[in-house]
Parts: C-alpha cells; sequence; structure tokens
C-alpha cells in the first residue's frame, strides 16, 4: 500500500512594514558678525567635517547665504540647531554679541533644496 505525503503548505509572512523616521536638513545661515576661521571650527567641532569640507561650507553660506551642514532625523536636527545657535559669540570679532543662526527643514522639501 503506498502512502501519500502532503506537503505542508508554506503561508507567506507578511513583511514588517517600518516606517523610516523622516530625515531634517539642518541648515546654516549667514550673517556678516562672524569670521570664516569661527564657522570652521564650529562645523569642525559640532559635527566631526574636515577642515577642507567645513572651509567650504563656510565659502557656501557667505555665497548663497545658506548651507546644509548635515542631514538627520528631526529630533537629531532639533539637537544640532540648537548647539550652532548656542555656541556662542566669535572671539575674533569685536562686534560679535552672540551665536550664528540655524534652521531645519524636510530633507524632500517643496523649495527643492535638497
Amino acid at each position: 500500500m503506498s502512502e501519500t505525503i502532503t506537503k505542508p503548505t508554506i503561508m507567506a509572512r507578511p513583511r514588517a512594514t517600518t516606517k523610516l523616521a523622516s530625515l531634517y536638513h539642518v541648515i546654516l545661515l549667514n550673517d556678516d558678525e562672524h569670521s570664516f576661521e569661527y564657522v570652521i571650527d564650529m562645523l569642525c567641532k559640532l559635527f566631526g567635517h574636515s577642515t577642507q569640507m567645513a572651509h567650504q561650507m563656510a565659502l557656501e553660506v557667505h555665497r548663497t547665504g545658506r548651507v546644509i551642514v548635515a542631514t538627520l532625523h528631526k529630533e537629531a536636527a532639533e539637537l544640532r540647531q540648537e548647539q550652532i545657535q548656542n555656541h556662542g559669540a566669535d572671539r575674533l570679532v569685536a562686534s560679535c554679541k552672540g551665536s550664528m543662526k540655524a534652521a531645519i527643514e524636510p530633507a524632500c522639501s517643496i523649495s527643492g533644496r535638497n
């Protein structure tokens, strides 16, 4: 007598849908109160950028008025924005009264600035 073997049915597991956290740009805003040295030093200290990268960013913020210095999850972006705004006055510029300004915006912003 021949036995019939039935293979178990393999049901596909539903794929886990993980929602990725939205990314935000940290944007350094230009002003005329801070020296290039201040900007470069700050970007190296706070973001770990190389001196060369920080110099390029300092030139861009000077030319265009803004530069993306990091792209992070919202909470981390807010922390970095706060660190920029609390970094302190530029000791090389006597008239400097405080820190630079920064903003955050969604990385996939409608404005097209990514």
